[in-house]
């Protein structure tokens, strides 16, 4: 989601300091989220700047080097499992239990697609790769 305004977080701080209006009276106004608000007053308070604040350090990933190359092995051993049997096979090699959609990003990002037909025969392969 984008930052709001430059434009938009002066006039809430502007308003605000006029005084006489509540900060759910400003978000009404704007509309925006009371906490959008409170979070604008209280880095302005401290910081002086209401600018957005830019994000330095990235999440890091869910699975390190060695787990990486575990989920290339199992999806090239077994290009025909879903996004939920790669997720179970991963955590019976490693251990590590994932969500479904961290496997499909950590599956793009190396590169790999895993598009599959619809077919009610993979639900019980499901069960079978859970026991």
């Amino acid at each position: 989601m984008k930052a709001y305004s430059l434009d938009l977080r002066q006039k809430i701080i502007d308003t605000y300091l006029e005084g006489g209006i509540s900060q759910r009276q400003l978000a009404e106004r704007f509309k925006v989220a009371l906490s959008f608000v409170q979070k604008i007053l209280k880095q302005y308070r401290e910081t002086g700047s209401i600018a957005p604040k830019i994000r330095i350090q990235q999440t890091p990933p869910k699975l390190n080097e060695e787990q990486l190359n575990v989920l290339k092995k199992i999806v090239e051993a077994n290009n025909d499992a879903t996004l939920a049997e790669i997720r179970i096979l991963l955590e019976q090699k490693t251990g590590v239990l994932i969500g479904r959609s961290t496997v499909d990003r950590m599956l793009n990002r190396m590169e790999f697609t895993v598009k599959k037909k619809h077919c009610t025969r993979m639900k019980r392969k499901l069960k079978e790769f859970s026991h």
